[in-house]
């Protein structure tokens, strides 16, 4: 009974961590445009996912094209969107990410690009007669840990957003607290010479000169 238990849970884990799909987070250079190539066939539903995990303003173009250069998904400076779309033919499906519009930020986007259904347990779906409650736990748990797996991912990207405008907020006050402190300084020196001025004793052929 403890074997069987191991193994249906080994068997969960597996494909949580093994299920298709791409997913992935890279680095958009500004003025820079990058594409990505995924083979779909026919009638088959996938799902794009995006964000902008850092960079300038947090905002990205996007573009989806189908095997006949056809555009079916469009954004322009978007932060993150989710779009879910029916192939209508097989081919290569082309999705791009541009940041031809920012001349000198960098940014760090995260991608999920998701096709098809998600395989089923191995050996739950094989059978004709009614699953036992054995193959049920292992298929709620396999349908939990995705959940939870999805939730983990955006809650990193939702820290790592916040991480990095923060760390961009501390360095913008660092630099105005440095200016401020150079200006405090230069003000107290130049009244230093302005009162020393005031109060310094001129010299008496100073004041026969000035007579």
């Amino acid at each position: 009974m403890v074997s069987r238990i191991v193994y249906w849970l080994a068997v969960v884990l597996c494909v949580v961590k093994f299920c298709g799909g791409v997913e992935l987070t890279f680095e958009l250079p500004d003025s820079a445009r990058e594409c990505f190539h995924q083979e779909i066939k026919k009638n088959t539903s996938a799902t794009l996912e995006f964000q902008v995990v850092t960079g300038g303003q947090y905002d990205v173009d996007v573009t989806l094209e189908d095997p006949k250069k056809e555009i079916i998904y469009r954004q322009v400076k978007s932060q993150f969107d989710t779009h879910t779309f029916t192939a209508a033919v097989t081919g290569v499906y082309v999705v791009c990410f541009s940041n031809e519009f920012s001349t000198f930020s960098h940014k760090l986007v995260y991608m999920d690009f998701q096709v098809g259904d998600e395989a089923p347990l191995p050996g739950v779906g094989e059978h004709v007669t009614v699953m036992t409650q054995m193959e049920s736990s292992s298929q709620e748990i396999h349908r939990s840990l995705t959940t939870i797996l999805d939730h983990q991912t955006h809650h990193r990207l939702r820290e790592a957003q916040g991480r990095k405008r923060a760390e961009d907020l501390n360095e913008r006050v660092m630099w105005w607290s440095i200016m401020e402190t150079i200006a405090i300084l230069c003000i107290a020196i130049g009244q230093v010479f302005v009162l020393k001025n005031f109060f310094s004793e001129k010299k008496p052929s100073q004041m026969l000169n000035s007579m």
